[in-house]
């Protein structure tokens, strides 16, 4: 057997002469500019490895950019200066540390100006035109125009100076933010000349104002198409709605409302406090029955709410918004008082004509459920499941041979006047 040992080469750290030279002079730039620099290395001594360009607002380190030096020789890069809100104008630092192979370093630093681009206008991005924005004071930009009520756009600046960059400012976790092109939800009390504002220093643009309204309260937004007012409503009260211009195109779900022939609209649920979202995608009203600041629950005595999870079933149509098992959609029965809980279900637009799978649950998601054994009925097209019937516990299905009719409206009314666990549920076409 021959064997051979090596002895482990040592290294040795900290060797060399690593010198830099700035070829370019770096003493102002704008934020947002790109800065390009020119720089000689060299170490007579032992051969190089990196260099580095660094950029710091007072100690903090906001950019770097790093550049393989195999050999000594001149090396060019851009380090970009970011955009950031809230900093005025004032100093940055840029340093260059040059390292070896044995990593010994040398550094060099330079004080540099940083100031706010002048941006001559900003451009507003709409999906249909765009819009100059146009000076009005120190990083202060506004387009007046004849707009509607609602504008959704994003906000481009122009590239300034012979390194600047062009930027966007867009909207996202409900701000202004620099990078982004989602659209900005402007809207304003109403359509007409009004101004589109921003504030490149501190990103605040205008206006916001949620212009819709239901009996004085403002909705307050949920998303682009969801506003939601949590307010007290009195049965048998006209209901007034502030700011939705095309109303008349919107479903009126007769469970809670009545409107009538001139459009007029009335409150149809118990005296209580209600949340209500506007969802301007399927243009209708989700009522919720509220206890205090929170949705409400089924309670003990049999007061407070009743939920639908399942499928088979969904406002204003099953077709475009089924519950389906999405507790987030679950459905809240309008509550008629003395323990009792109804929705008006039209056959082949807001449930299937045969084919449901859905049941009552205590809360608006997992929980307290009505099982099986906890609801009868005596009508001849709803059985209730029992895990044995094709149906799971407390599941309702459309009886064999059975169908509701379509275009026809059914009332599914459950009582609890007996207790939770005896509930009854009549179905009563309309």
């Amino acid at each position: 057997m021959v064997s051979s040992c090596k002895k482990d080469e040592k290294y040795v750290y900290q060797i060399g002469d690593p010198k830099i030279e700035l070829k370019s002079a770096i003493s102002a730039a704008h934020f947002g500019d790109s800065i390009i620099f020119n720089i000689r290395v060299s170490d007579s001594e032992v051969a190089l490895s990196t260099l580095k360009a660094q950029l710091y607002f007072t100690d903090d380190k906001v950019a770097e950019v790093t550049i393989r030096t195999k050999e000594n020789g001149d090396y060019s890069g851009k380090i970009y200066v970011p955009f950031l809100k809230d900093i005025p104008d004032g100093k940055a630092t840029i340093k260059f540390v040059l390292q070896n192979i044995s990593q010994k370093k040398t550094e060099q630093s330079f004080d540099i100006d940083l100031s706010r681009p002048d941006f001559p206008y900003l451009t507003l991005v709409t999906e249909s035109k765009s819009y100059r924005m146009e000076k009005t004071g120190r990083n202060q930009y506004a387009a007046k125009e004849n707009f509607p009520f609602s504008v959704k756009g994003y906000i481009q600046a122009p590239k300034v100076g012979e390194q600047g960059n062009s930027m966007n400012f867009g909207w996202v976790n409900n701000a202004v933010t620099l990078g982004s092109t989602l659209d900005i939800p402007f809207s304003n009390s109403t359509s007409g000349v009004y101004s589109i504002a921003l504030n490149t220093l501190t990103y605040q643009a205008s206006p916001f104002i949620v212009a819709y309204a239901i009996d004085g309260t403002v909705f307050s937004r949920v998303d682009d198409t969801h506003f939601k007012a949590e307010l007290n409503m009195i049965k048998g009260n006209a209901v007034t709605v502030d700011g939705i211009e095309d109303l008349k195109d919107w479903w009126i779900d007769p469970d809670f409302f009545s409107q009538s022939a001139d459009g007029a609209i009335t409150f149809n649920g118990v005296n209580g406090k209600y949340r209500i979202t506007a969802d301007f995608a399927l243009k209708y009203f989700v009522v919720e029955a509220m206890a205090g600041n929170d949705l409400a629950k089924l309670q003990e005595d049999g007061t407070g709410a009743v939920w639908i999870i399942g499928e088979g079933v969904g406002k204003p149509k099953v077709s475009s918004n089924q519950v389906g098992w999405n507790t987030d959609k679950a459905l809240c029965l309008a509550p008629l008082g003395n323990k009792k809980y109804q929705i008006t279900l039209k056959a082949a637009e807001s449930i299937n004509t045969d084919n449901i799978n859905f049941k009552f649950f205590h809360q608006k998601g997992w929980g307290g459920e009505f099982g099986g054994a906890d609801v009868t009925t005596s009508n001849d097209l709803i059985f209730i499941g029992d895990g044995k019937n094709g149906r799971d516990s407390g599941n309702l299905g459309v009886k064999t041979g059975k169908t509701l009719e379509a275009g026809k409206t059914y009332l599914f009314t459950l009582d609890l006047t007996a207790g939770n666990k005896k509930a009854v549920l009549t179905v009563v076409p309309k």
